[in-house]
């Protein structure tokens, strides 16, 4: 399909949407004093009200908590640096955005639920579960949800820093992840820039204009963002990496500046605003979850045969062709796939936990070691519905 042709299509799927999660950033929520800026965030209250009452279902994932507290608590930006305080931030700032929300939405006769939540929620696959079904009956019962990260008992988004693998480490991947678990139709990413910027002119470094349409999170496009926002923690990377989930969703994603006039009624009226991303490449939920969500438990090296299999034949992963197991993990948890050379090319839910796989793998060493097949005491370690293969 052709460019016009795309557009068409992403406008017609923005009209058609029936559930929609809108996540707005710190710079559109605060203003430069660390207040709440009402100015700016009614207007789109007024547009998400509007939503509601045009029979679509609405979750608002919206940052602001910390640069609230902050702003009340009269502290200035270098001295959040400290997590603790950045908690303390969080704990004050949270009432005073869900009380400001409570009062525009209120005005326009729209009910809202706060949820909190922590990487957690997504690690496990049962609370994964239970997300939804909460999510899913708070919309039945015609409220808008309005998320946001539990920082004042999670810390994962608040440190600058971590050793291990994150979940989500800003708000935009957390939206992004709430819209695939509730596998809504469209994300609008709202933020203070008019989308993903290019370039226009090699001879003028400061000349930019908005790349308006991507159909695949490449290298090159990844290589165009970098850096945190102001007054987030986010910035254009992280809103890329949450495009890509949504587009693996099958859905539709859109960054957009949050202070554009009638942004989201301009959007869903068919206008071309911002970076629309689209693709019809989609994952199922469960690759999904093992792709963004889950906790990556264990290491699987493999043998060549192995990879090949995985691969190119659609094999599920026998111990046959395990060479080492690397940490502890149950069965169903998450295991990362990776050929001799430590590269990891899948990923999959476990059938069995690492002691047993360890036992399988020592039998099978001892066969080998009196000449007898391996094959004879091998058994399936990730089966091939359970596994997702990484960009090659």
């Amino acid at each position: 399909m052709d460019e016009p042709g795309k557009h068409k299509e992403v406008a017609s799927r923005l009209g058609q949407a029936r559930r929609v999660v809108v996540k707005v950033g710190t710079n559109t929520v605060t203003g430069p004093d660390g207040e709440f800026n009402a100015e700016r965030v009614e207007p789109l209250v007024r547009s998400l009200a509007a939503l509601k009452h045009s029979s679509r279902q609405v979750v608002l994932v919206s940052s602001g908590a910390v640069g609230l507290g902050a702003g009340r608590l009269g502290l200035a930006r270098p001295r959040l640096n400290d997590l603790v305080t950045r908690q303390v931030c969080s704990a004050v700032g949270q009432n005073l955005l869900m009380n400001a929300y409570e009062n525009l939405f209120s005005k326009y006769g729209v009910k809202i639920a706060q949820v909190l939540l922590t990487e957690d929620d997504f690690k496990d696959r049962t609370r994964y579960g239970n997300l939804r079904s909460t999510m899913e009956k708070l919309l039945k019962f015609d409220v808008l949800p309005v998320v946001n990260e539990n920082d004042t008992v999670s810390t994962a988004e608040l440190e600058y820093s971590a050793t291990q693998e994150r979940i989500f480490g800003d708000n935009d991947r957390l939206a992004a992840l709430v819209m695939s678990k509730l596998e809504a139709d469209a994300l609008i990413l709202l933020t203070n820039v008019d989308g993903l910027l290019q370039v226009s002119d090699d001879s003028d470094q400061r000349a930019f204009q908005v790349v308006p349409l991507v159909e695949e999170v490449t290298a090159e496009l990844k290589s165009l963002a970098s850096g945190t926002s102001t007054g987030g923690r986010g910035g254009m990377l992280s809103k890329l990496e949450a495009a890509e989930i949504a587009m693996r969703a099958g859905g539709v994603a859109v960054i957009a500046n949050g202070q554009t006039p009638f942004i989201l009624d301009r959007l869903f009226a068919g206008q071309q605003l911002g970076t629309a991303f689209v693709s019809s490449v989609r994952l199922d939920g469960k690759r999904r979850w093992i792709a963004y969500a889950a906790n990556v438990r264990g290491r699987v090296i493999v043998n060549a045969g192995a990879r090949e299999a995985i691969l190119n034949s659609k094999a599920s992963l026998l111990t046959s062709g395990v060479v080492r197991v690397e940490n502890e993990f149950d069965s169903l948890d998450v295991v990362s796939i990776v050929d001799g050379e430590g590269n990891e090319f899948a990923r999959g839910m476990a059938s069995c936990g690492s002691r047993e796989a360890l036992k399988l793998l020592d039998e099978k060493d001892k066969l080998s070691s009196i000449g007898q097949s391996p094959f004879a005491k091998t058994g399936v370690l990730v089966s091939r519905e359970n596994i997702l293969i990484l960009k090659q």
